[in-house]
């Protein structure tokens, strides 16, 4: 059996699914090793770091959000003005699970091919794990070769926010949760038709509902 090291770069090597560039799915994979390898350093030189909370440099947000709800069908319900889901640390850390803890309110990542939703094919929409939003549909995920569940877009563009992310010495696009600002993964732009984008999404940063 390979280790998701051995799988991952099998995936890179692999040959191309669909005519587009690379950089994306290899930044994808950079981002994620450097992640995991960053952690790690981290945790035995300064053990304590992981114990604080992710800083950010956002000014001061508005108490309230639009975002469009969805049903349990995938059909929309419409925007609604919402507030905004703001936790303390403790709080989060109590609510989720130590690896959906460390991704979603830490920007941290998991290793390729071993999220639960990396090669999922069942029919349903995937809500945020620390506050529901729905985020992508079942019906834009596509395999990408790189190891992480993959979409060709979000289910509204109302519901997750782009930021530019400089971590690991790249330059990447991050998304996250516009309601509760969870950290969710990073887009590329050589992702699948119609839109050519890749959303390159985290498992633990999601809740998948199967479709009713």
């Amino acid at each position: 059996m390979h280790s998701h090291l051995d799988e991952t770069t099998m995936a890179v090597e692999a040959p191309k699914k669909f005519n587009a560039p690379q950089t994306g799915r290899r930044l994808c994979l950079m981002g994620g090793l450097a992640a995991l390898a960053g952690a790690a350093v981290v945790a035995r030189l300064i053990p304590s770091a992981q114990s604080a909370p992710a800083q950010s440099s956002q000014p001061a947000q508005d108490p309230t959000v639009d975002i469009e709800e969805f049903s349990a069908a995938g059909k929309s319900q419409g925007i609604v003005h919402a507030p905004r889901v703001v936790k303390s640390d403790a709080e989060w850390r109590a609510q989720l699970p130590a690896s959906s803890y460390r991704v979603a309110r830490q920007e941290g990542t998991e290793a390729a091919f071993s999220g639960e939703y990396a090669e999922a094919r069942a029919d349903g929409i995937y809500r945020c794990i620390c506050c529901g939003t729905a985020l992508f549909d079942s019906k834009t995920k596509f395999d990408s070769g790189t190891g992480w569940p993959s979409f060709w877009q979000p289910i509204s563009p109302h519901n997750v926010v782009k930021s530019t992310d400089f971590s690991y010495g790249m330059r990447r696009e991050a998304i996250s949760c516009r309601r509760c600002d969870a950290h969710l993964g990073h887009v590329f732009a050589d992702g699948q038709k119609p839109t050519g984008l890749l959303y390159c999404m985290i498992s633990v940063a999601l809740h998948f509902v199967p479709r009713e």
